[in-house]
């Protein structure tokens, strides 16, 4: 099947001027030419006059899993069934919403990821860290401290959802890093600070230590991957610099000693400063314990100031959005915040070609180009005089995945 988009200006998520009235011809799930003037006679036209085309978004810190109210799916208040749901729901919305690439930093295995990509239901590409590495205690331990530590998750859904798998030592690390691989992991992720959704932590303290983290790396690199982390200090960045990995999740509170080691390391971040403005706005509907609301402090402060000092360091800065419970239907929200911090030209580049870069996946994704994925998503606004749209998933409106229209809302 070939299809010939004609008429829109393009943004090649490259950093490129934008092209006016350009063309894009998709042959099957490539694109086969940016700038042609005609295609095989028997190609589809799609007419996208008046609108701007760009790669298809990624967000590159995703929950899927965690889709359900959160109190309510820890206290077993939701079935399985209406789990299921929930994330087969949020798996559309994100895909109608322009977003046809996700890297989820812990939450599914690969039961969902084979659902997607069997066509089973709609959703965009998907890769996964599965159960986040947590140490007892710390950022990722939900279980009630009622239960004894080692006690199975109630809430882990074999087949649906990963959570948390708690881990203490080398060794421990080191068999739960290989589960992950079990279960369809695609890189690991770790969580070395406390966080904002915890019980028993704060986000001053430093959790695994460089040994436990370098175990973790070790098994990454076996497999020809990495590790990301989830920090909020300085001092977990650096203790996960020294541990060897190789992508900061949030980095509150990056300074310009942190900045400069990560760049010489050639550590990457991203930033999530969506889901700190969402738990100010509208924290009520998260379903989150109540006590929560306090440890969300100034992080949006921190990750702001974080994001910079990268950027000025010549860090590789991504974009994730970190929404979690039942309404993540906002994830361009992500890139209208950074638009106010470092440009919209940045921001979008930030949620294409650079999130596909940290990703590993630059060669699929990320742009347009010929060879690459054809990953589309056509907005009917001006994305660089008004980015604080991409926060309205109504503003796009048409998505191609893989050569295929999969929303196509044009009048």
């Amino acid at each position: 099947m070939s299809l010939l988009l004609t008429g829109a200006t393009i943004i090649d998520g490259l950093g490129a001027d934008p092209l006016p009235r350009g063309s894009v011809l998709v042959e099957g799930d490539r694109i086969a030419d940016v700038g042609a003037a005609d295609g095989p006679h028997d190609a589809d036209l799609v007419d996208l006059s008046g609108l701007t085309l760009l790669p298809g978004l990624i967000d590159a810190h995703v929950h899927i899993g965690h889709s359900s109210e959160m109190r309510a799916m820890l206290n077993m208040e939701v079935s399985i069934a209406e789990r299921a749901a929930d994330i087969f729901r949020t798996l559309r919305e994100t895909l109608d919403a322009g977003f046809t690439a996700v890297r989820d930093c812990g939450g599914i295995d690969h039961g969902v990821m084979r659902t997607v990509s069997r066509g089973l239901v709609p959703g965009p590409r998907i890769w996964a860290s599965a159960s986040p590495l947590v140490q007892c205690g710390g950022h990722g331990h939900l279980g009630s401290p009622f239960l004894p530590p080692d006690a199975t998750f109630h809430f882990r859904v074999r087949g649906l959802t990963a959570v948390g798998r708690v881990s203490d030592g080398r060794d421990e690390v080191r068999k739960a890093a290989r589960e992950c691989f079990r279960q369809g992991a695609s890189f690991l992720k770790m969580a070395v600070t406390g966080g904002v959704v915890s019980i028993a932590d704060s986000l001053n303290d430093t959790q695994f230590t460089v040994e436990e983290i370098a175990a973790a790396v070790t098994e990454a690199h076996a497999r020809h991957t990495y590790v990301t982390v989830h920090a909020h200090n300085v001092a977990g960045i650096h203790n996960a610099i020294e541990g060897g990995v190789e992508c900061v999740e949030h980095g509150t509170g990056i300074d310009e000693e942190t900045a400069a080691m990560m760049a010489a390391s050639n550590v990457s971040l991203v930033p999530t400063l969506a889901i700190a403005q969402d738990l100010v706005e509208n924290f009520d509907r998260q379903g989150l314990p109540p006590q929560i609301r306090d440890r969300v402090g100034d992080t949006m402060r921190g990750m702001s100031d974080g994001l910079l000092a990268a950027r000025e360091a010549g860090v590789l800065v991504g974009s994730g959005s970190d929404l979690i419970g039942p309404f993540q239907n906002r994830r361009g929200l992500e890139i209208a915040l950074k638009a106010r911090l470092i440009g919209a030209m940045a921001a979008i580049v930030s949620a294409t070609s650079m999130n596909a870069r940290i990703m590993r996946v630059a060669d699929k994704i990320g742009s347009i180009e010929t060879g690459k994925f054809a990953d589309l998503t056509a907005v009917d606004f001006d994305p660089l005089a008004e980015p604080e749209l991409f926060d309205d998933p109504g503003r796009v409106v048409l998505v191609v995945k893989g050569g295929q229209i999969v929303k196509d809302t044009r009048k």
